[in-house]
């Protein structure tokens, strides 16, 4: 049994959190979710529901899997010294760390992904990568993998990065069954990234 940090914050991005929870809390004899979050009041998602919080930063650094969603919030996230600690205390600690969106700009802001690969979402780009300079940014791409690390473009994306994280600890089968139990159509190609164009990065 593998133990998963998934932090939240308030105005996270709802399926940044829920789409990956789906695909990795699919698997609840092999992987346990424990929401995280900075106190131990519920968290509201950028649409408003709320979520409540298992442990806080204060609690646990030391688990099996780390996950970060995005959100625009993330980015005032980065502004607190003792999360970032903690961010680099989890990560250091973590055998896979996950982020979604902005939540790899988080990521950055920590310092983790200094020399390494990374993606974010494609519309907000151009206006987030700069808070994290030391990383090495890929413009297209659906996800990236750099060791341990595992970062997604925008929302949606982060799905098909659980399903490849899944692949990757418990074989392809499993990442493909656990993508048919949902009806979902599993992007596996990690460059397939129309978004960039649109987005005018390529």
């Amino acid at each position: 049994m593998r133990t998963l940090g998934a932090f939240v914050f308030p105005g996270f991005e709802t399926l940044d959190y829920f789409g990956p929870i789906e695909m990795l809390g699919g698997l609840s004899a092999e992987i346990e979710v424990i929401t995280v979050a900075k106190g131990r009041d519920p968290v509201p998602s950028v649409h408003g529901q709320k979520i409540v919080i298992d442990k806080t930063i204060a609690d646990k650094n030391d688990y099996d899997l780390l996950f970060i969603p995005g959100g625009d919030a993330a980015l005032s996230e980065g502004k607190d010294p003792e999360l970032i600690a903690w961010i680099q205390d989890a990560s250091a600690n973590a055998e896979r760390v996950l982020a979604v969106c902005t939540g790899t700009v988080l990521l950055g802001m920590a310092g983790v992904l200094d020399g390494r690969k990374a993606t974010t979402n494609k519309l907000d780009f151009n206006n987030t990568v700069h808070l994290a300079p030391q990383v090495e940014w890929v413009k297209q791409a659906r996800w990236v993998e750099d060791g341990k690390f595992f970062t997604s473009s925008g929302v949606s994306a982060g799905i098909d990065m659980s399903l490849a994280v899944l692949a990757d600890l418990f074989g392809h089968d499993v990442a493909e069954e656990m993508a048919r139990s949902c009806e979902y159509e599993w992007h596996q190609d990690a460059n397939w990234d129309p978004f960039a164009k649109l987005a005018g990065l390529v």
